[in-house]
């Protein structure tokens, strides 16, 4: 029995080393992918694009104007463009919902998806989600997945006011998203089942 205690830790090393150059050899073939976009938000008349679906039943918040109280949740369709005017190319659109998560302060718990529309990425998309603090003057946010060129993307969303308006904010997005080097498709089995007779 003394014997077998050196083996099985020869064992679980060589099993650790084999891992972390796998794990290594995924992060040398990982790939990086910036992007730079802007997002405008419109939440009033004319071409609205963000309504209130879910009035808080919580308190009012004091950092916001009187009507805005804790929990209220808002769903959003907002155009992607290339550059800060509307006119601009359009890029994309980004879908999702803010809901107000703070009680004191214009902080707003945010999920979307960015559908990215031409180019390369055609049809692919980026899953966002995270803590979003309007008195910041840039906010960031978690990249948890994505599908097509973005399939189980990870990395962060950086963000900034561009232009505040009544009606409207244009945000400056930063995207830094990684994709796992390996992207083999895994292999399927179909799915196997048993009648069982009535008892």
């Amino acid at each position: 029995m003394a014997t077998s205690v050196p083996k099985q830790r020869l064992v679980a090393i060589a099993a650790a080393v084999a891992l972390a150059l796998f794990v290594a050899a995924l992060a040398d073939d990982a790939q990086q992918i910036l992007l730079h976009m802007y997002m405008h938000n419109i939440y009033g008349p004319p071409g609205q694009r963000a309504v209130l679906i879910t009035k808080g039943t919580g308190p009012m918040n004091p950092s916001l104007p009187p009507e805005h109280f804790f929990g209220d949740t808002y769903a959003f369709d907002d155009l992607l463009t290339q550059n800060r005017s509307e006119s601009s190319k359009h890029v994309g659109r980004a879908q999702g919902t803010a809901m107000l998560a703070s009680m004191r302060r214009p902080v707003y718990l945010v999920d979307m998806v960015m559908l990215l529309t031409g180019g390369e990425y055609d049809g692919s998309t980026i899953v966002v989600e995270g803590r979003h603090d309007a008195s910041q003057e840039e906010r960031e946010l978690a990249i948890v997945g994505g599908t097509g060129e973005f399939r189980t993307a990870s990395g962060y969303v950086r963000c900034t006011t561009a232009r505040e308006e009544k009606k409207f904010t244009v945000y400056e997005l930063f995207v830094n998203a990684t994709i796992p080097g390996d992207d083999s498709e895994p292999e399927y089995r179909p799915v196997v089942t048993r009648r069982i007779p009535p008892s």
